[in-house]
């Protein structure tokens, strides 16, 4: 019954897709570029060899993107974890705006964007764009309930991508390690949950819960990199409209599980086996591009959630993960998953929110630039409007700034406001030229001190002169420490950065 079921599912939502492509049909014109964000899960800066070349992981696709366009070396996500980071890049908004405040949400969670909150997807939806999502969605689901409260897997979700401005969508609700472990299609879940998840233990990490019938924790990556690649092959054969494809990936996060290809190729365990699959993924989505015959017209964006989870062991007797693969830690002298900056995943610090950020764009950016300006994934939104010369929708994008003038190698006109990082455990800090500002004492998330937020004393530090953050200077300059609180404060008390 379920594979007649998944049938149907498929035909159905192939005539949806159909019909969102004749629509675009009578807006777009060819000259608009194709729009690809590739978002890592959990990738750290220190995991690619364009930006770190002292790793043993090799990187032959992301180094080649990078050598293709622009690295941001000083590239934010909004949140050092993943729910809100994803909330930030879609709506162009701090979530720490919106009723989540702290953490992430499960795979149950309900919808976190509301329906008329313009997004990136429904902004160039109404361009005339194509749009699709291939991956992991992770900002809560409209999942139907029974008269028990139980979920009824069988019911069409009623708040989901499609939603949200995707008019077309393949994604598991959220990371790999939560249940529901399940595919949905465009509103509908593929395959029913007929099986058990049993827990287990890093690297392969999984907490307990239900299995559809059709998923595959090893194979789960595959299947969507040739998902997406088929997404690109079916849009581009529409050249009278652009396509806009959000690929946000489900690795190297845990479960490090890297299929059996890539097991033992790096010689630095699970975890650095998993990042070469990552880069391999990456490879795939280009090849689609140049095998659909888009590349010259087409916006490549790589990034990442938020840093690695993955701990550095200064200690040069430490037992890591090369040695025993349930260590969820490398010793520095054998891999620094995020290169020089201090933290990892959830810190206010600098490893929690610093990521790779490149940007392929042929004959528009300049190819093996690299920019230093301060920008944030929020950013993204303000950045595709401007390329298409389009104003955002009114009170949309609020924390949202262009960088395009930066992808173009010329000048800003105004100087971006603040950035704003948040840690997992709402912790704030603010970023303007070579300062940072911690509002709190502590990490704000996993490593110690933890501290708290807007605890004092706070933290101070020059990033040009202390990239890792070891010597906090608030006392040598209160004046920018309070010149950079007064930014940080203005924009947590309004709507709108700006």
């Amino acid at each position: 019954m379920n594979i007649h079921r998944r049938t149907f599912f498929v035909a159905a939502t192939t005539l949806t897709f159909l019909a969102a492509l004749s629509v675009s049909r009578l807006y777009a014109g060819s000259g608009s570029p194709n729009v690809v964000v590739i978002l890592a899960d959990d990738m750290g800066y220190g995991d690619v060899q364009a930006l770190n070349p002292a790793s043993k992981i090799a990187t032959p696709n992301l180094n080649a993107l990078a050598a293709s366009g622009m690295s941001f070396t000083d590239a934010h996500t909004p949140s050092a974890v993943c729910t809100p980071t994803r909330y930030g890049l879609l709506t162009g908004r701090y979530c720490w705006r919106s009723r989540l405040k702290r953490g992430v949400q499960d795979g149950y969670g309900p919808p976190l964007i509301e329906k008329d909150r313009p997004t990136i997807a429904s902004f160039l939806k109404a361009q005339g764009y194509q749009t699709g999502i291939v991956g992991k969605w992770h900002l809560g689901l409209g999942f139907q309930r029974d008269d028990n409260k139980t979920i009824d897997f069988m019911k069409s979700l009623d708040h989901g991508p499609n939603d949200l401005g995707f008019g077309w969508s393949k994604i598991i609700p959220a990371s790999l390690d939560f249940p529901p472990y399940v595919y949905i299609q465009n509103h509908r879940v593929t395959g029913l949950p007929n099986r058990t998840q049993e827990k287990q233990g890093f690297p392969q990490y999984l907490r307990k819960g239900e299995l559809g019938s059709d998923f595959d924790m090893e194979g789960c990556m595959d299947h969507l990199a040739e998902t997406a690649a088929g997404f690109i092959s079916e849009a581009s054969k529409k050249d009278d409209a652009p396509f806009f494809l959000y690929f946000p990936l489900t690795a190297p996060h845990k479960p490090v599980w890297p299929a059996k290809r890539f097991q033992g190729s790096t010689k630095l365990g699970s975890y650095g086996d998993f990042v070469a699959q990552v880069d391999w993924t990456v490879g795939s989505v280009l090849k689609a591009i140049d095998d659909a015959g888009v590349r010259e017209n087409t916006i490549v964006i790589y990034t990442s959630d938020n840093g690695s989870f993955m701990y550095r062991l200064d200690d040069a007797d430490a037992k890591g993960h090369v040695d025993d693969e349930t260590v969820q830690g490398f010793r520095a002298d054998r891999h620094k998953a995020n290169g020089p900056l201090r933290g990892t995943k959830a810190d206010i610090w600098e490893a929690g929110h610093r990521v790779p950020f490149f940007v392929r764009w042929p004959g528009e950016v300049k190819q093996g630039s690299r920019s230093a300006t301060t920008i944030c994934l929020t950013d993204v939104f303000a950045t595709v409007a401007d390329v298409l010369a389009k104003s955002k929708p009114a009170k949309a994008a609020p924390d949202s700034f262009s960088f395009l003038s930066d992808l173009k190698g010329k000048k800003r006109e105004t100087e971006r406001p603040v950035v704003i990082h948040h840690s997992s455990g709402g912790m704030f800090s603010g970023r303007l030229g070579d300062w940072k500002l911690v509002l709190g004492n502590g990490s704000g998330g996993r490593q110690q001190p933890k501290g708290k937020p807007f605890g004092r004393p706070y933290e101070l530090y020059n990033l040009v002169d202390d990239l890792a953050e070891t010597n906090n200077v608030i006392a040598d300059h209160p004046d920018i420490a309070q010149r950079l609180e007064a930014a940080v404060e203005r924009v947590r008390n309004h709507e709108a950065s700006n």
